[in-house]
């Protein structure tokens, strides 16, 4: 019967789980670049991560396209044609669907299956994986590229909901087939960055929308008139270029500060980069203007109120743009960049609803109460995001040395050693994992999965047989990172990047602040010191 048992389990040397941008270079490094066996699985029914499973109307990456994709494969970077400045959710899954395809990738992954538990054996230096689909495999290392807004979507406990009477959606599960949203009362319950790109684009289908407002945000326009052909053909001419300025840049995107504070400069210098800025639009904006709006309160008070003041301009109506003004600091909740969300509210057919001051009661069959009045609705599309980053972990019975659970390591937080791996887990890899930078997501992912690549090349090459994130090194760059959180404006709001929009979830900087050059950097000196806070054996 043993004998039986050991024939059904199939050894590979590597397994990916996650088939979006990370999983899918992963799989290709350790597959086509070292020559392993490699199985990928993925959860949905096919390549895209996060632009498979968010669909909803509008939706649309919020960095620049032509540095949100990968820069390792230089002639797909001349051939490809982007649409426009920040890609739409189609194009988006075109394109990794392309470079699966190109890559010959989805061969070596199993789709529609979830990877439900891994265990470690420490006498064997080996994972065992097991899939809802019944297969379990023996595996060298695993390696995570579950990403972190895209599985795990958050529904918040709304009273009546099962008494709704219309159809409800979440924006992170939206269906594949076509929802006819015209002329319908429909509600959007979140305003960050997906219930802004939603929330023009249903407005302009319904006979009525109606925004139910936590937390007003603050919003760059896109702009997408500023790119044209000739952009285009420039890119395309320096690539070469731009990546290297984005790998040693503050936030991985081909551009620095002007490298001035603030306040050191004239009210007329600083509202003229201001408003440059504004016209260029985007998620410059955000990193290309002065050195210190991260971290000087005296600085960054001129950049909120200059973006409230343009809120104020853009809203005719005062009552409605005042609660549209935030009252966090401008870089404590992640950037968003929209095509036109602030005039959408100057629509005879939308209302907004600040559910702080007039808080949401319950569903009743007809649509939604709050402590004030009730709103009639046919159709409900909650934007509240995702339990960000440990959500899709804990989906996962993962379990290390003595039998150590994922989910009581991380109960105070999660933690990881340069968000790659964490102390009591090893030969887990995870790309982006805890502890990691965050910027332009693409080259954050190659940066961890090029290292992922070489280290595992290191361990083969020299017959090591684990190797894992030391607790003390751990622990000093948590600190850091935590360090770093607190020293900036990051620290002064709530939201998913620290947990707070998640009840009773634990609060925990999850992400290093610091300059992305310095991380990458940081990367590179740590393998060429033999792995410097790891421990090989």
């Amino acid at each position: 019967m043993q004998q039986a048992k050991e024939r059904d389990v199939t050894n590979v040397d590597a397994v990916v789980i996650g088939a979006g941008f990370s999983g899918l270079y992963m799989l290709h490094c350790l597959r086509d670049r070292l020559g392993l066996d490699v199985r990928g699985f993925e959860a949905a029914g096919g390549v895209g991560g996060v632009w498979y499973y968010n669909r909803y109307p509008g939706a649309r990456c919020d960095s620049d396209g032509f540095v949100y994709c990968y820069s390792w494969d230089s002639e797909l970077l001349q051939e490809w044609e982007w649409g426009g400045k920040y890609p739409v959710q189609p194009e988006l899954l075109r394109y990794l669907e392309h470079v699966a395809d190109r890559h010959d990738l989805r061969r070596s992954f199993t789709f529609d299956t979830r990877v439900t538990s891994a265990v470690y054996d420490e006498a064997a230096a080996r994972w065992t994986v097991t899939t809802d689909g019944g297969e379990t495999l023996s595996t060298r290392y695993l390696v995570t590229g579950i990403g972190h807004l895209s599985i795990a979507r958050y529904v918040p406990d709304l009273p009546g909901l099962s008494e709704f009477g219309g159809e409800w959606y979440h924006t992170g599960s939206w269906p594949h087939e076509p929802v006819d949203l015209r002329g319908k009362r429909i509600g959007v319950i979140g305003t960050g960055s997906s219930g802004v790109q939603c929330i023009p684009v249903v407005a302009e289908q319904a006979e009525h929308l109606t925004v139910f407002q936590r937390t007003p945000q603050f919003s760059i326009p896109a702009r997408h008139e500023t790119v044209d052909e000739n952009f285009w053909r420039d890119v395309k001419a320096n690539y070469d270029e731009i990546w290297a300025q984005a790998k040693v840049s503050a936030s991985g995107f081909p551009w620095q500060h002007n490298g001035k504070r603030a306040l050191e400069v004239s009210d007329e210098e600083r509202r003229e980069t201001y408003e440059r800025l504004w016209l260029h639009g985007g998620v410059r904006f955000a990193n290309g203007s002065f050195r210190d709006l991260v971290s000087d309160d005296e600085a960054n008070r001129t950049v909120s109120e200059f973006l409230r003041e343009k809120i104020r301009e853009i809203v005719k109506d005062p009552v409605t743009a005042e609660k549209l003004v935030p009252r966090h600091p401008f870089l404590s909740r992640r950037p968003i960049v929209d095509t036109n969300y602030f005039e959408t509210y100057n629509r005879d057919n939308v209302t907004l609803v600040d559910i702080r001051a007039e808080p949401i009661v319950t569903l009743t069959p007809a649509g939604v109460r709050t402590a004030e009045a009730e709103y009639p609705l046919d159709v409900l599309i909650l934007a509240t995001g995702f339990d960000a980053v440990t959500g899709p972990y804990f989906g996962i019975d993962v379990r290390g040395r003595d039998g150590l659970s994922l989910v009581d390591a991380w109960r105070d937080g999660p933690s990881g050693y340069l968000g790659l791996q964490t102390a009591g887990f090893p030969n887990l890899f995870t790309v982006t994992g805890p502890g990691s930078t965050l910027g332009n997501l693409p080259i954050t992912i190659e940066t961890h999965v090029e290292w992922i690549t070489d280290c595992i090349a290191h361990l083969e090459a020299n017959g090591i047989r684990e190797m894992e994130a030391d607790a003390a090194a751990e622990r000093e760059w948590m600190r850091q990172v935590n360090e770093q959180a607190e020293s900036s404006m990051i620290s002064r709001a709530d939201s998913w990047i620290n947990g707070a929009n998640i009840p009773g979830k634990q609060r925990a900087y999850v992400f290093y602040f610091g300059h992305f050059g310095y991380f990458r950097r940081l990367c590179a000196e740590v393998a060429a010191d033999g792995y410097r806070g790891f421990v090989l054996r």
